[in-house]
């Protein structure tokens, strides 16, 4: 083992050297202040990194007729540097950040990097971060080591040989901590709705925000959940240990947590130390498309700066100007979307950090960088619900996004959309509360299906819904035969001003697909005290309770409005419905062809419990 003597830095640093520093959790702090205190001898160093915690000394100003700066990640002083000229970005997905070391691209002269002390067989581990790292050792000229005992020892590929180190420089210290996310209520919500997509055994991935770490949080009531990530942070290791993940049912290295970085707290670190079953490989490995594609039911959470209303997502810039880098998105959205029952999704809020700006954009700034096309994108999630848009038209995803974004600027979305010639002229945004009720899954005797208000967006799926009934369901729905059902007309049905009227729906989920099997709604009557109310079931899901449910949420979401009375038309033929009625402590009047019905909201609410129990209805708790 040759220690490095302070004095060999300018020999060993010739001029117009490139020089990895490691990166993560794993930046060799006192390696790097050894450097810079013989900065005054060096001339013209490129230093080339990824995102690191800690101070980057290296991009002060006293530094910068001596050393220039590459990344691969801007954090916001490196993004700062950027601007004054003194470093520079280069975007590059992390699964090709290896190849252009070790295809010499970017060839490296000196890597500096962190390790354990080797054990008894002479093997250092790179503990944390094996991510890049791995492929700088392998390709630097010269690689300069700071060893330190608080390093992890960590599994996979994170061991090299004493004798592919060409100095060691000794020191001590504790692991720099990432800040434990503090989560509002948006993110929170974010959460919740991007775990209803998630099932158990699903295999997961997590990228850097607090919003992606607000989704995998909302996960500890899964079961049998996986990990194949780029970045093992706190919030995944709490997963692991309320038992949400146990790598059982993950069809590529099962039993296993892959990953190729570890940032976060020192009792992540703590936990990492030694884990048997947690490896750590390099990123052109675990971040490699077809490879994540081998995890059956694989789920990608990532972050993005803006989208626009076509799909288009924005990841490491604002216009013209440079944030962030483009990370692990491309690679897990890819490797999520072509695996079997993938998921891959974008979180985001709603509004900038400042709370001026929608993230939700009809049109991208001049400038701003896509990070991941319109054709990759499957599933947003903001805090006013979920827009899933793959395979789905201009048209059917400019309304789904339309309607996650905030709403003080919906309408100017839609205008935008407009403008552009993406919307037909009668599609309107109504008003009213859309996020007043959040969705959720809910089983029935006849499987399992999300609840959620109705949208303009679902117009097509109305539109289904209509010509999948038979004539006897048309008549006794309607009142008279219908036979058909334009987009239009389902527009107007599935555009409900939520803050007025109101209408539910239960989705089944089928290939990837929405498909409608009952709704719900109430009509407000001009006295603002009683509303009317309607249900259609699909034939293949009747006798099964969803009428009887549907009628409890109404009543639910009526009471909170100060309604208290529903009250229906019901043709003389129409027995289930007439029968549910009565149960549900209606009143009728009338002897004709309609009876008409009135129905206190009390006591509907009353009812409600017994018959959820009777029909063993149960709403998913997570």
């Amino acid at each position: 083992m040759k220690l490095l003597d302070e004095h060999d830095w300018p020999r060993l640093l010739r001029p117009g050297s490139r020089v990895f520093i490691g990166g993560s959790a794993a930046v060799p702090h006192a390696l790097v202040a050894s450097m810079l205190r013989h900065a005054d001898r060096f001339m013209d160093l490129e230093i080339v990194h990824i995102h690191g915690l800690g101070p980057t000394p290296w991009i002060e100003p006293q530094y910068e007729q001596v050393i220039r700066t590459n990344s691969f990640f801007l954090t916001p002083a490196l993004h700062d540097a950027v601007e004054r000229g003194q470093a520079d970005y280069t975007p590059c997905a992390m699964s090709e950040v290896p190849a252009l070391f070790q295809s010499g691209r970017m060839p490296l002269d000196v890597a500096l990097v962190q390790v354990t002390p080797p054990d008894g067989d002479g093997l250092c581990s790179l503990g944390v971060s094996v991510d890049v790292t791995r492929a700088a050792v392998k390709s630097a000229r010269l690689v300069i080591a700071q060893v330190n005992p608080k390093m992890p020892r960590t599994g996979g590929e994170s061991l090299i040989p004493v004798k592919e180190i060409d100095y060691f420089y000794k020191h001590t210290t504790a692991l720099p901590e990432a800040e434990i996310a503090e989560l509002d209520e948006r993110q929170e919500r974010i959460g919740r709705y991007a775990a209803q997509l998630i099932d158990d055994g699903a295999t997961l991935q997590v990228g850097l925000g607090n919003t992606p770490e607000a989704v995998i949080r909302a996960l500890r009531k899964h079961r049998h959940l996986g990990i194949h990530t780029g970045m093992f942070n706190d919030a995944l290791m709490d997963l692991v240990r309320c038992g949400a993940v146990n790598n059982s049912r993950k069809s590529y290295k099962p039993g296993k947590i892959i990953a190729s970085h570890v940032l976060g707290s020192r009792k992540l670190y703590r936990f990492a130390d030694g884990h048997a079953d947690l490896e750590l490989h390099p990123s052109d490995w675990v971040n490699d498309p077809q490879r994540i594609a081998r995890n059956d039911k694989m789920v990608s959470v990532n972050g993005a700066r803006e989208i626009d209303l076509t799909g288009q997502v924005v990841r490491d810039s604002s216009g013209h100007r440079f944030y962030g880098g483009v990370g692990a998105l491309q690679d897990f959205i890819r490797g999520a979307g072509r695996s079997k029952g993938g998921r891959p999704i974008i979180a985001l809020t709603s509004l900038t950090d400042d709370g001026k700006d929608s993230r939700i954009v009809a049109g991208l700034q001049p400038g701003s960088g896509v990070c991941t096309g319109r054709g990759d994108v499957h599933h947003v999630v903001t805090e006013y619900g979920i827009a899933s848009i793959y395979g789905r038209s201009i048209r059917e995803r400019v309304a789904r996004l339309v309607e996650i974004a905030h709403p003080d600027h919906r309408e100017a979305l839609l205008e935008g959309a407009r403008t552009r010639e993406w919307l037909p002229k009668f599609f309107t945004m109504p008003g009213g509360a859309r996020d007043e009720v959040e969705s959720g899954w809910v089983t029935f005797s006849c499987g399992r299906f999300r609840l959620r208000p109705l949208h303009p967006s679902d117009m097509k799926a109305l539109q289904s819904f209509f010509y999948s009934h038979d004539e006897e369901t048309v008549r006794l729905r309607y009142g008279y035969r219908r036979d058909r059902m334009t987009g239009e007309s389902a527009y107007k049905l599935a555009a409900v001003d939520q803050g007025k009227d109101h209408a539910f729906g239960l989705f089944a989920e089928t290939s990837g697909r929405e498909e409608l099997r009952a709704i719900g709604r109430y009509y407000l009557d001009p006295s603002g005290t009683a509303a009317e109310v309607a249900f259609v079931v699909h034939e293949n899901t009747r006798r099964s309770g969803m009428a009887g449910f549907l009628l409890g949420e109404l009543a639910q979401v009526a009471k909170k409005r100060g309604i208290v009375e529903f009250w229906a038309s019901v043709m003389a033929e129409n027995h289930g419905m007439s029968a549910l009625f009565a149960r549900a402590g209606g009143v009728s009047r009338g002897l004709g062809e309609e009876r008409e019905f009135r129905l206190p909201i009390g006591r509907i609410l009353r009812w409600r419990k017994g018959y959820l129990t009777h029909k063993n209805i149960r709403r998913d708790p997570r």
